[in-house]
């Protein structure tokens, strides 16, 4: 932590050190709205950019939003956990159930904002999918909520050869359904015939667009996690390139490894 001259930390600081306490006690709930910066300009005789640094520091840790026209509220909200491997499992899909209940069992979360359409391949999905330039591909996108929050977008990209692999199955039709029901993405493609046995996930950490700020109302200063995911089949056949933004003060990742 940075110091004044005499070794204390700097006004502002001691400022937003008091304003946490007061949020971990519990005199600021989720939701409140904090001092701003006229009431601590007065409260502490400092000046106006003193104020505004002490409430930048609350916003940028991820514990307060700023809402435009209105003020800082305090925003408190438990992260998810998000475990690499488990979630992913054949075992968990394959028995109708969505890798999402590994994060948050014990949470509500509800998906919104779906899109299902046929798109020609970017070419560095065309690239991840080893298609020819210009192969058209099923996108699926959706923002995913938990406990009303929104905390992460994804975009799905499938072969249309793979999707079309069986005709007119019940499998084939159910994928381009808002609801992929049970099991999900995974399982219909088992049905087709295309089972996932490995995955490849790059994972980089960045500052978010302005579309991505607004989609997922990340305060300001908050990274996102850009997940880029590759399913395989057990030929090492790509049957889904999965592009993933998440909200990068809402999850812990969780990777298990033996030694």
């Amino acid at each position: 932590m940075p110091t004044s001259e005499n070794g204390s930390p700097p006004v502002y600081r001691e400022i937003a050190e008091e304003l946490r306490g007061q949020i971990r006690s519990g005199r600021y709930a989720d939701g409140d709205r904090l001092p701003g910066e006229n009431t601590l300009m007065e409260r502490h005789g400092v000046a106006r950019a003193t104020a505004r640094q002490a409430l930048s520091v609350l916003i940028n840790d991820g514990l307060a939003v700023a809402v435009r026209g209105s003020g800082i509220y305090v925003r408190l909200f438990r992260p998810v956990r998000r475990h690499g491997a488990r979630r992913l499992s054949q075992e968990l899909w394959g028995n109708g159930r969505a890798i999402w209940q590994t994060d948050s069992e014990d949470r509500g979360y509800e998906v919104d904002s779906i899109d299902v359409s046929e798109a020609a391949a970017p070419e560095h999905v065309a690239r991840a999918l080893e298609l020819p330039e210009g192969a058209r591909v099923l996108r699926r996108s959706r923002r995913y909520l938990v406990d009303g929050r929104p905390v992460q977008s994804a975009v799905s990209h499938l072969p249309l050869a793979v999707v079309e692999s069986r005709g007119d199955s019940p499998a084939a039709r159910r994928v381009r359904e808002h609801d992929t029901g049970p099991g999900g993405i995974y399982a219909r493609l088992a049905e087709l015939g295309h089972a996932p046995a490995h995955f490849t996930e790059e994972i980089r950490v960045r500052m978010p667009t302005p579309e991505e700020r607004s989609e997922l109302a990340i305060a300001a200063g908050t990274p996102v996690l850009e997940v880029a995911r590759t399913a395989l089949t057990g030929q090492h056949r790509p049957v889904e390139f999965n592009e993933i933004t998440m909200d990068g003060s809402a999850y812990v990742l969780q990777y298990d490894f033996d030694a």
